[in-house]
């Protein structure tokens, strides 16, 4: 048998009992990281325990959505939970992305838990010099 003394601890795990696990209509929200790195953007998604299987991420137009669920382990009829800490079910997160990024280009690994987007800024987007010409120096182009 396992023994804690955090009484917060307990207080976050009978709230969790209370709302349940999420489901697709009412999921629990993902812990993220987000930052710009370069010319990229990245967002990293805590999610350990995911099946890769059972991650869902979609873009339309600028709004970036992601889904997740964690299932239970099987386990044997004679099994008997001691402690369950683990939240399980459906969880969600949805982005409004810049028009100044490129949702065509995001690409996606996951690896021991994390979940990483990586979206490029569009090069539209991007600083870049502007020519001037002086008055009298603009060229002709033949056809």
């Amino acid at each position: 048998m396992l023994m804690r003394t955090d009484p917060f601890r307990e207080l976050d795990r009978l709230a969790q009992q209370l709302m349940g696990p999420g489901t697709w209509s009412r999921p629990s929200a993902m812990p993220m990281d987000a930052y710009r790195d370069g010319d990229q953007y990245v967002i990293a998604f805590d999610l350990p325990g995911i099946d890769p299987d059972a991650l869902d991420v979609d873009v339309e137009r600028n709004m970036l959505t992601v889904k997740a669920e964690r299932r239970p382990l099987p386990r044997s009829e004679n099994a008997q939970t001691e402690l369950s800490e683990r939240p399980l079910g459906v969880f969600s997160r949805q982005l409004v992305l810049a028009d100044t990024l490129d949702t065509e280009q995001i690409s996606a690994d996951y690896e021991a838990g994390v979940l990483t987007l990586r979206i490029p800024i569009a090069e539209r987007a991007k600083p870049r010099k502007i020519s001037v010409n002086a008055g009298g120096d603009r060229k002709e182009l033949d056809s």
